[in-house]
């Protein structure tokens, strides 16, 4: 998604069963590689993580 995607959007990238189609690949995005998933962030289930995810991108917008 070249210009960014907005939380709780997928990415192009997603498939059905949540893994990312292009994982380990070259082409993978810098920010997706670097990112390392903890409780703070993610909480304890997807939908936690959605919601926590989205404040934190809100909370740190331009």
């Amino acid at each position: 998604m070249p210009h960014g995607k907005p939380a709780g959007i997928a990415c192009v990238q997603l498939l059905n069963d949540y893994r990312c189609a292009i994982f380990g690949q070259p082409e993978r995005p810098a920010v997706c590689a670097g990112f390392r998933p903890e409780a703070e962030v993610c909480g304890d289930s997807r939908e936690a993580a959605i919601r926590l995810i989205g404040w934190l991108e809100a909370a740190t917008a331009a």
